[in-house]
């Protein structure tokens, strides 16, 4: 079994946060001797590692352990330049990511789901669909749960739906999902991937192993999501808010459609379905009207149909399926309601760590709204977010924090938007000048357009902070 195979192995793991710790603990379990290894010398939550074996070498080069390991584990936050894959690679040690070796024991069906935004979202509504369908489903991976803390629970028969990032994939080869989605692809991360290029290779290598057997869902509307499907050896489903299609999932005067029509490779093109052709198709269906889903925005939208895609592979009922749009309600720091104080809405977006994904939350506001944003610069522009606040009326003020406030702001100052202050890195101070400039029956939205890391330790840690301020108005 594969699970045998590891036991006296020697492993190192780089990276002790959340994914770290979980892959260490799957190597105990399965008998192997662990090394941890961090750039930091003091790390929280340790001491059930320490206690089951693993030796503590935190604060060390984590290159200058490698010699004598059989594998060396990574974290997403090891770049594939960091000098220990570099000296295990020297020396012909296997180098993996967190999820690709916790993918190899996942029993059942496994889902992976890609993209630039929404995939947390995704992930957890195709989640309930399966549950609400009685299926034993797990969803892990980027989304906060690592798949090493779930794999050896998985059974035959379960559904384990994989949130991938770009960072995972950066060192994976052997990852093999059955059903796979690419749900867009904006700029982000380029201060680690270097160009749009590189960055799309990246998302489209999760479709590698794929074959004839598997099947990818992809955004029709999106010119790399089509491109990537042309290329894949997967039967391809599409999904689409804009052209009603032949089969996936797609939108069709005001109502969400699927069809259960078995796909087909790419090589059979899918065109848009002609108005009033076929409209009597036995397989498509409608599942409810766009304006009956729980979450709001064309970007929920997109998140819902390619839920639905995937989930009518899998025979969930339609009233599942729409059941499941109507009610679901959101995840954790994304547009989520945090309270209402003296009339205001307070917006919890810390989710929003790129321009494109805070545009899509501007663009949400319709009511008087006073904007936080800022943070960590991933070397991306902020033309199109500076546009999408300027074209809101809705906007009415921007309160900016971090260090990409004076970028932001100079793209402000470009479409003529000045009602905007500074906060510098008093995250405190950025709540309480929102609070003083909305008003009764408006919005406060955290959406910061930009990474944490300047001013906290994840997108979590910054929403979090957010609503203990908030909750303590």
């Amino acid at each position: 079994m594969r699970e045998t195979a590891w036991k006296d192995k020697r492993a190192l793991v780089a990276g002790m946060a959340r994914s770290g710790k979980a892959v260490a603990e799957l190597l105990v379990s399965l008998g192997s001797q662990v090394t941890l290894s961090d750039t930091k010398a003091e790390i929280g939550g340790l001491e059930n590692l320490l206690a089951l074996g693993c030796e503590n070498r935190l604060g060390e080069p984590a290159e200058s352990l490698v010699e004598g390991c059989d594998l060396v584990i990574v974290s997403p936050a090891v770049q594939k330049e960091a000098p220990v894959i570099q000296k295990a690679t020297e020396l012909g040690i296997p180098v993996m990511a967190e999820l690709e070796f916790a993918a190899r024991f996942v029993q059942g069906v496994m889902v992976g789901v890609t993209g630039t935004n929404g995939k947390t979202t995704t992930c957890s509504v195709l989640g309930e669909m399966l549950r609400n369908a009685g299926k034993n489903t797990y969803v892990a991976g980027n989304i906060g749960l690592p798949l090493s803390a779930v794999a050896l629970k998985t059974l035959p028969g379960d559904f384990c739906v994989v949130e991938v990032s770009s960072f995972q994939l950066e060192n994976m080869r052997a990852f093999h999902p059955h059903g796979a989605a690419i749900l867009n692809l904006r700029p982000d991360h380029l201060n680690r991937h270097g160009t749009m290029e590189a960055y799309g290779a990246l998302k489209e290598s999760m479709l590698q192993n794929q074959t004839a057997d598997d099947f990818f869902v992809y955004n029709a509307d999106d010119p790399f999501c089509a491109a990537a499907a042309r290329r894949a050896k997967a039967k391809v489903v599409p999904f689409s808010s804009t052209q009603a299609l032949r089969h996936g999932a797609w939108v069709q005067d005001g109502q969400v459609m699927v069809s259960g029509r078995e796909p087909c490779s790419f090589r059979e093109p899918y065109a848009p379905r002609e108005r009033g052709a076929n409209r009597g198709q036995s397989q498509s269906r409608a599942l409810c009207a766009v304006e009956e889903l729980s979450l709001k925005g064309r970007h929920n939208l997109e998140n819902a149909l390619a839920a639905a895609a995937i989930a009518v592979r899998f025979d969930v009922p339609a009233a599942v399926i729409r059941h499941t749009l109507r009610s679901f309600q959101g995840v954790e720091h994304r547009m989520e309601n945090v309270r209402v104080l003296g009339g205001v809405r307070y917006i919890n977006d810390s989710k929003g760590t790129n321009p494109d994904s805070s545009i899509q939350a501007v663009m949400a506001m319709d009511t008087p709204t006073v904007l936080i944003a800022g943070g960590e610069d991933k070397d991306m522009g902020f033309e199109a977010f500076a546009g999408a606040i300027a074209g809101n009326k809705n906007i009415r003020h921007v309160v900016l924090i971090g260090s990409t406030a004076e970028k932001i702001r100079g793209a402000l100052e470009k479409e003529d938007y000045t009602a905007c202050e500074m906060a510098g890195f008093n995250f405190a101070k950025a709540v309480e000048r929102a609070r003083s400039l909305a008003v009764p029956g408006g919005a406060v939205l955290l959406s910061p357009a930009c990474a944490s890391f300047d001013m906290f330790k994840d997108y979590e840690a910054r929403g979090n902070t957010f609503k203990e301020i908030v909750s303590a108005l």
